[in-house]
């Protein structure tokens, strides 16, 4: 199901997204280090949009590094512009290996406040705003993302699972996927469907999900985290270094490799599980190139101990 590649590589070399192996989102195949969508148009945590011409530029750089899974919403935007439509601009035609993914449930009003949980009968609309500001006749794979907030929310997800079904059915959408949820909505929408990923918060302190993640590659489900590297994360150090439990070991690590902190994050993540996908998000080209890079550091058995010490699983 999944290939890696075995050659020692450094992050001098070209960036190349296909080094860090593939894996399957139902029927179709993507590099395992993808690229988040959120900060393309500014907002969520960024002050001011960035210029348009720079995203154009980091999304179209990002497909010449082979990045192949491109992750968004309609609710990336800020009221210029939206990460959508940007996506549509920069990249169409499509490439016909791009798979883009998209998560519907939470929306936001023009002025950038949250508005209610989507009702089961609401999700048809947000999937047509995707596929309408995509430029697409069906949505890859679409995420239920569940609640509004980062806080993981409980509740039943069977009835949105059930409409989101009927949109695959209808052919709207190609496959589905859930995002924040707990390993019992997981089985609860998996008792409904087939299930291609769990998108949640997780990374190198945030080790909450690990029973989740192994769960996942034993159900060959891809795991796919958000804010995974710390400069993802609104507040956080622009570099992806933090004041926090780790940040020394991560840059010794980082020193030995001639990589960044963000990096060792990245190709940690990576070394979580061949069905673990990353998804760094920027506005920069030169972090871009950077994050791509980190699809061939590999980390050996020494330095990986020592990172997986750092936050013991919950």
């Amino acid at each position: 199901m999944t290939t890696t590649t075995t050659t020692t590589t450094t992050t001098t070399t070209t960036p190349d997204a296909g080094a860090g192996g593939t894996w399957q989102l139902g029927d179709r195949t993507v590099h395992r280090l993808g690229f988040g969508a959120m900060r393309l148009s500014g907002g969520l945590g960024d002050p001011e949009p960035r210029p348009r011409e720079t995203s154009i530029a980091v999304l179209r750089r990002a497909v010449e590094l082979g990045v192949n899974h491109i992750d968004t919403a309609a609710f990336y935007f800020v009221p210029t512009r939206s990460a959508n439509e940007l996506i549509s601009t920069a990249l169409q035609p499509y490439a016909d290996d791009l798979v883009i993914t998209t998560k519907i449930g939470a929306s936001r009003s023009r002025d950038g406040r949250f508005e209610p949980y989507a009702r089961p009968d609401e999700l048809r609309g947000q999937v047509e705003e995707n596929i309408r500001q995509l430029g697409l006749d069906q949505l890859d794979v679409v995420n239920l993302r569940w609640g509004t907030g980062l806080v993981r929310e409980p509740g039943s997800v069977a009835e949105h699972v059930g409409a989101l079904a009927d949109l695959r059915d209808a052919g709207l959408v190609r496959h589905i996927g859930v995002s924040n949820v707990l390993p019992e909505q997981l089985d609860e929408a998996l008792a409904i469907t087939p299930v291609v990923c769990v998108q949640n918060r997780y990374g190198l302190t945030e080790r909450d999900d690990d029973g989740l993640l192994e769960r996942c590659g034993e159900l060959g489900i891809a795991f796919v985290p958000f804010f995974s590297v710390g400069a993802s994360v609104p507040g956080a150090i622009p570099d992806g270094t933090h004041h926090e439990a780790g940040a020394a070991e991560v840059a010794e690590i980082a020193a030995a490799h001639r990589a960044t902190p963000a990096q060792v994050r990245l190709a940690w993540t990576l070394h979580r599980g061949a069905h673990v996908l990353a998804i760094p998000g920027t506005g920069s080209v030169a972090h871009l190139e950077q994050n791509v890079a980190a699809a061939g550091l590999r980390l050996d058995d020494a330095e990986l101990a020592v990172l997986d010490g750092i936050a013991p699983p919950a």
